[in-house]
């Protein structure tokens, strides 16, 4: 029998804006289905940000015994457990998971249908035995790992972000093919640990980020040992577990590269498949759910968040969506999304994050910009730490940031000043003013910020003003 179910609000997905959704949107007294086809916390907590930085920081904890004797520590040979290494980043997950299950959910007053769900109409959702219909409906799906249109890969073993976690032998051989944040990731990380790492990007790595502090991260793993090759196109792969084959073209030569695992980390995309959307009137393209700047589709009951959208595709962002849903669906009020100081960080050692625009795009949109900065190596902190490479950059616009760029230990934790400046419109006088701690590496955006206006306080015209102003000053 079909179970008829009227809701507020319908949410098909419960990942992080889902879930975001789900919470508020429940606690605030409204009637909330959610429905989720497989694992709570979606890509987020099982597959992507939670494991990803658990692996990270067991592959930091091996290098920082490596580079012990630096700072008179000598911790012997190293010795990595791949498997209990693995099995940390389960613990993680386990200890995340109790915030974002069924049980709380159900408490909150959602109800949630574990099923998959597809339209039947403009204002219907079928999932399982439950036919669900709202005031409002969010797809909330998430994205995939992209499978790119290579021959023999869909016979050819790879792992994904979805199945690398559950990877329990380390690799002899790691090949990736993606030089994105994922891909860049994994590859210092599965080196650390130690697997020896090749990595293949079709283009230049990191595109998206400042091109001078990408050299930077580029430099590193380079050091790190991992054999980066840009420009490169793989052609072809095959072979079985344990033994794959991938072959590549680069600069008109083609070379074949032996391999043991192969990590596909080429994109992301939306998960569309089997909504049918259609039947709702949502249009769509290969890149997510067409949304305006209020996130509403072509259908006006139905609204998409998340990777799904088709914007930028980070769980923030997610939650970022889910915080505008709460204020236009519940709260009538005006919401749109606005990516003037979205940040974003991709966790390398050193970090690379970014606020607003990079150089290249503010020099793109012709604006008028200086820039500011100040390097790693002039911070008494880094020095402590002998990490010394590295800067803050900053994009200026009328005396405003507009970007930021930071390049450093922890950069995803430093650029937090920097999103809140730039999108209150912040003079960079009140950041330079700011009292900052001593010695800490946060110092290194107050020095940036009064670099900025160096020339000027030191000029010819500031020292004839102070030598007139002196005439003024009584004598001691």
């Amino acid at each position: 029998m079909t179970n008829r179910i009227k809701a507020d609000i319908c949410i098909i997905g419960a990942g992080s804006g889902g879930l975001s959704l789900a919470a508020g949107a429940a606690q605030l007294g409204r009637k909330v289905v959610l429905v989720e086809r497989h694992r709570m916390g979606g890509d987020c907590l099982n597959f992507g940000c939670v494991p990803s930085k658990a692996l990270i920081a067991s592959a930091a904890h091996a290098e920082a015994a490596r580079r012990g004797p630096a700072f008179g520590i000598h911790a012997g040979d190293i010795t990595v457990d791949f498997p209990a290494v693995m099995r940390h980043v389960r613990e993680v997950i386990a200890a995340i998971e109790p915030n974002d299950s069924v049980e709380r959910f159900e408490k909150l007053g959602v109800r949630v249908i574990r099923a998959e769900a597809r339209f039947t109409g403009p204002a219907e959702v079928q999932a399982g035995a439950d036919r669900i219909s709202a005031s409002y409906f969010v797809i909330a799906t998430g994205s995939s790992a992209f499978r790119p249109p290579i021959p023999g890969l869909e016979t050819t073993p790879c792992l994904t972000n979805e199945t690398v976690f559950d990877n329990t032998v380390l690799p002899g051989h790691l090949v990736i093919i993606g030089g994105g944040p994922i891909g860049m990731e994994m590859a210092q990380a599965h080196r650390r640990l130690g697997a020896r790492v090749t990595l293949l990007e079709g283009r230049t790595i990191m595109p998206r980020d400042d091109a001078e502090a990408v050299d930077i991260i580029r430099k590193r793993l380079i050091a790190d040992g991992i054999d980066i090759r840009e420009n490169a196109t793989v052609s072809a792969v095959s072979g079985t577990q344990g033994d794959i084959s991938v072959t590549v073209t680069r600069s008109g030569s083609e070379e074949t590269i032996n391999c043991t695992h192969l990590l596909l980390a080429a994109g992301r995309t939306p998960n569309i498949a089997g909504l049918n959307l259609e039947t709702a009137g949502v249009r769509y393209t290969t890149k997510g759910i067409e949304v305006d700047a209020g996130l509403q589709t072509s259908n006006r009951r139905v609204f998409a968040i998340g990777d799904v959208a088709g914007g930028p595709q980070f769980t923030h962002v997610a939650g970022y969506h889910a915080g505008l849903l709460v204020r236009r669906l519940l709260f009538k009020a005006p919401a749109k999304v606005d990516y003037a100081s979205l940040p974003w960080c991709t966790y390398t050692d050193p970090e690379l994050a970014q606020a607003g625009l990079t150089e290249q795009q503010a020099r793109a949109k012709g604006l008028a910009v200086s820039i500011t900065r100040w390097p790693l190596h002039d911070n008494d902190r880094a020095q402590a730490m002998r990490e010394t490479e590295g800067f803050v950059k900053i994009v200026v616009a009328g005396g405003r940031p507009v970007g930021a760029t930071i390049v450093a230990p922890h950069a995803g934790e430093l650029i937090l000043p920097w999103v809140m400046a730039i999108s209150q419109k912040t003079k960079l006088s009140a950041i330079a003013s700011l009292i900052a701690p001593y010695p800490t590496l946060a110092e290194i955006s107050k020095r940036a910020a009064g670099a900025y206006f160096t020339p000027t306080l030191f000029s010819r015209t500031t020292r004839a003003v102070v030598k007139i102003m002196s005439l003024f000053n009584p004598r001691p």
